[in-house]
């Protein structure tokens, strides 16, 4: 498409949106994220000699086509809505203005970024709401889909409020808290059980937490109490159970540690667990100080992908639109105006009067194809990310029947979608 683009002399400015078209039936709500990744893309972009020479060796493409490429780089403006912010299904999540080549060429990789990201932070974020006041930390990189993924999981799940991960290398990378404990295969590696937790209190005697499900959960916590007093250990020490009835074993754990004067060991949990099993074990009572969130919450397992699209809406300075039957979308550069008691969004035209009581959500980002500043520390997008969910309705934060706020349109966008109906009609369209 670029190549025919620039053929025809296709380069007027046009603008593209990115949206999800509707929310899975278990969400009430998305977390934009991905934005980053995508300035970071397009800031590098470029055809190097190596791309040049492939596409040379492709049909069709001509000499013409390929000095242009070896030329393009990214001169467009990005506005998005920040990273962390509720964002609803129908509103602009990101919009791109920029010559028509270089705007449609990024569309797979806004697409892809801005899809995965965003899921993935809105799987997260359930998990943090039924959490509650307990920790929740990142065990998804071992299954995640990619090394890269499990990065970018890492990250956008810390977003959301993850209190720690147990992959390093993100950690190194964005500033995150690096947490893990022994895996099992550590305590079958010794004589016996209680060997295994000697050799690992010995080793980080401030921070042990010990795996105690390998052969028999409650012989597995009495062991630990009993390192724990012979090496007289002190700090932020824990237990964790990865297997059986977590409900009733997370009681008789606890109970066990208190008897023991333990009262300051923490219980934590894994095995499975996602925003579903986390709300469950809550309201079953389970004792339990944190969550190890892993497979499911890595992938989303249960909604692993959103209804995202990148439109043309305008061209040129006029509005496009597409009609075809249930994907009908709204003409026009955007502006997303919220209202936030009582919670409301309405998706309008970019340069309409701000409604009373409301605030533009989508911000610039990238001007120009220049980077609008740094990358911000993962807390100012975790603080901006905890207010918006403080003001999100209560049916909307509901793990188990969730109601998602729609978003309205303003009359200046109803109107510009009326008129540009009727104008294609009169073209013979619709």
């Amino acid at each position: 498409m670029a190549a025919s683009y620039l053929r025809r002399g296709m380069t007027g400015t046009a603008t593209f949106s990115l949206f999800v078209r509707s929310l899975p039936p278990a969400r009430g709500f998305l977390v934009a994220a991905g934005v980053e990744s995508c300035l970071d893309l397009v800031t590098d972009l470029r055809f190097d000699d190596d791309d040049i020479g492939y596409l040379r060796d492709m049909q069709g493409f001509e000499a013409r086509d390929l000095e242009a490429f070896r030329r393009l780089r990214f001169t467009g403006d990005v506005w998005a809505i920040p990273e962390g912010r509720i964002a609803l299904a129908g509103e602009p999540i990101l919009e791109v203005t920029g010559p028509l080549p270089e705007a449609q060429l990024v569309e797979t990789l806004f697409l892809n970024q801005v899809t995965f990201e965003t899921t993935i932070a809105s799987k997260a974020a359930r998990c943090v709401i039924a959490a509650g006041d307990r920790d929740v930390v990142d065990f998804s990189f071992r299954r995640t889909q990619g090394i890269e993924a499990g990065i970018d999981v890492a990250r956008v799940s810390s977003m959301v409020g993850f209190a720690a991960t147990s992959n390093v290398e993100a950690a190194r990378r964005f500033g995150l808290v690096a947490a893990g404990t022994m895996a099992h295969s550590y305590v079958e590696a010794f004589a016996d059980e209680a060997a295994a937790f000697r050799a690992f209190a010995q080793d980080f005697p401030g921070r042990a937490t010990f795996l105690v499900d390998t052969y028999d959960t409650i012989t597995g916590i009495k062991r630990a109490i009993a390192i724990i007093k012979e090496l007289g250990l002190s700090g932020r020490l824990g237990i964790r159970i990865d297997s059986g009835d977590l409900v009733a074993l997370s009681k008789r754990g606890r109970r066990i540690l208190d008897q023991a004067g333990l009262r300051d060991v923490r219980i934590f949990v894994s095995g499975g667990l996602d925003e579903t099993s986390i709300d469950q074990l809550v309201h079953g009572g389970a004792v339990v100080d944190a969550f190890g969130v892993g497979t499911r919450m890595g992938v989303s397992a249960d909604h692993p992908y959103l209804d995202t699209a990148y439109k043309l809406v305008s061209y040129e300075g006029g509005p496009v639109m597409k009609l075809s039957r249930g994907k009908v979308t709204a003409p026009g550069r955007k502006q997303v105006f919220r209202r936030t008691r009582p919670f409301a969004d309405l998706v309008g035209l970019y340069d309409e009067q701000v409604p009373a009581g409301t605030e533009r959500l989508l911000e610039p980002m990238m001007i120009g194809g220049s980077r609008r500043g740094a990358r911000e520390p993962i807390g100012e997008t975790r603080a901006r990310f905890k207010a918006d969910l403080d003001r999100l309705p209560t049916g909307a934060r509901s793990v188990s029947s969730p109601r998602p706020p729609v978003a309205r349109s303003t009359a200046a966008l109803r109107q510009l979608t009326q008129e540009t109906r009727r104008r294609l009609a009169g073209l013979g369209f619709g």
